[in-house]
């Protein structure tokens, strides 16, 4: 009996002394975990404030050392980014520094406002027409305590080149423009303001210097023509064939000259107060027939007849006759001038319900494609390039005539083939 209980306490203390070294063994074995989560700690501690320098050290133990080369791996990856994204952060100040100094050096003033008009951004140009020393004592204040606007309107968005006062700069002129900046939650808009005192004061003296040159060339023309009929006329005697065929020539190059000091004077005209038009009723073909006759002594001596074909009944509409006869004798006579074949030029009445159509037709050079769109601005003439006299303002005359009476001229060409005026006013 005693032995069997000898044998029982030898054999808990053998299982005690076998838990002691089992317990030493995995404290120790702990310890280690511990201590190599301690270092993980510090490592994505390190990482979190930034510091992205910071690596585990390499271990014997191949488990610990597979998630060490994994978290070294995303540390190295991690710093890669943050160097990419200093150097996109670098690039992108470089840009914004360029586009603000391209900004900043605009002759142009730029705001950004909100929808209540306070002032969210200006470029330095602003801050001086507007009196303010600092760019942060202009944000947040109302647009509309430095200007104001020629008609009271204050939608920003119905600003387009709209006359403004500055009051801290009240000697110049300026224009506004506006644009709504999209794709944002809240409403923002750009306003453009540009300082257009030396376009005006230029453009006020090329009107006024073209007035004056036009109506004193006028006096010295029309008393040369007067002359010139004089001496026709035999008032101061008889004269010979080669002088009557020598002062007609003058007669018709001094008409051409004044036709062209006329042209100048009108687009004067029609700049500054736009055309007045005394209408009465006209009888097209009949009107229309005295222009042919008295443009057909011109086309004749150019070996070109004008075929006229007037409309099968008679069309009355309201215009001004001094006008319209402009336009059909400007037509007629690019007309007369563009031929270079004998084939007649056609004038044509014909009507719809509601217009009344004239059409010019011609069988010389024609107008190329990329030409036909520029005919009717101010200054162009193809009679450049044939070295003829031209102001190019003939057309450009005659749109804003036709316009006037409410209606549209168009033009249709084929090279060397053909060209078609043709002019739609209203009955």
């Amino acid at each position: 009996m005693n032995s069997y209980f000898y044998i029982i306490n030898i054999s808990v203390i053998i299982v005690f002394i076998c838990l002691f070294f089992v317990t030493r063994r995995s404290t120790k074995r702990w310890s280690k975990i511990n201590d190599y989560l301690g270092k993980v700690t510090t490592t994505v501690d390190s990482i979190r404030y930034g510091d992205l320098t910071t690596k585990i050290n390499k271990l014997d133990h191949p488990t610990y050392q597979n998630v060490t080369d994994s978290i070294n791996r995303m540390v190295e990856t991690l710093n890669d980014r943050e160097r990419m994204i200093a150097e996109y952060q670098s690039e992108l100040m470089n840009q914004n520094r360029l586009l603000e100094s391209v900004i900043n050096s605009l002759s142009d003033g730029i705001l950004i406002i909100n929808d209540k008009f306070d002032i969210l951004r200006a470029t330095p140009k602003i801050l001086k027409w507007f009196g303010v020393p600092k760019g942060r004592d202009i944000i947040g204040k109302n647009v509309f305590d430095f200007i104001q606007l020629a008609d009271d309107d204050k939608s920003a968005e119905n600003l387009e080149n709209a006359d403004i006062f500055i009051k801290h700069t009240p000697t110049n002129n300026f224009i506004i423009n506006s644009q709504r900046l999209m794709h944002l939650d809240k409403k923002r808009y750009v306003l453009i303001i540009k300082d257009v005192t030396n376009e005006r004061e230029i453009e006020t003296l090329k009107t006024d210097f073209v007035a004056t040159l036009t109506h004193d060339l006028k006096v010295p023309i029309i008393a040369g023509g007067n002359m010139i009929d004089l001496f026709l006329s035999g008032k101061f005697g008889e004269i010979s064939e080669k002088q009557e065929f020598a002062l007609k020539n003058m007669q018709t190059s001094n008409e051409e000259l004044l036709d062209l000091v006329q042209i100048l004077l009108d687009t004067y005209k029609i700049s500054d107060k736009g055309i007045d038009l005394y209408k009465e009723k006209i009888s097209l073909n009949s009107f229309t027939e005295n222009v042919v006759n008295e443009m057909s002594p011109i086309s004749e001596a150019s070996g070109i007849k004008i075929k006229y074909n007037p409309s099968d009944k008679d069309i009355i509409l309201s215009g001004d006759k001094i006008q319209l006869q402009r336009v059909i004798k400007n037509l007629l006579s690019n007309a007369i001038n563009h031929s270079h074949s004998q084939k007649d030029i056609e004038v044509n009445i014909s009507s719809d319900s509601n217009f009344a159509l004239i059409s010019v037709v011609d069988f010389g050079q024609g107008i190329p494609k990329n030409e036909i769109k520029m005919i009717f601005n101010k200054y162009y003439s193809a009679a450049k390039k044939l070295r003829k006299v031209g102001t190019g303002l003939g057309l450009y005359l005659a749109q804003q005539i036709v316009q006037a009476h409410g209606g549209e001229i168009f033009v249709t060409s084929k090279e060397n083939v053909r060209t078609e005026f043709r002019v739609k006013l209203p009955l």
